[in-house]
């Protein structure tokens, strides 16, 4: 399973820089430039409740679940 972060296209569609989502929201360009690039393993929810809102949208529109060779649906991988 991998999870796919889709905030560039998101941002693009918004007309939305990064550095002015940042500021919006109250994170640091850094972090926030760490989520998009998917250099995360993890994200608040109050982080993404932000962003939601400051970019009128759902989580859907920002996370993509894609599966992988590993994944055989059970939520285990490699049968752990």
């Amino acid at each position: 399973m991998a999870i796919i972060i889709r905030l560039d296209r998101i941002l693009v569609e918004r007309k939305m820089k990064l550095n002015e989502l940042a500021e919006t929201i109250g994170i640091s360009n850094v972090n926030l430039s760490n989520l998009k690039t998917g250099k995360v393993r993890a994200i608040r929810f109050s982080t993404l409740d932000a962003i939601c809102i400051a970019l009128n949208c759902q989580p859907g529109d920002i996370l993509e679940h894609v599966s992988t060779d590993k994944d055989d649906g059970s939520g285990k991988v490699d049968g752990a």
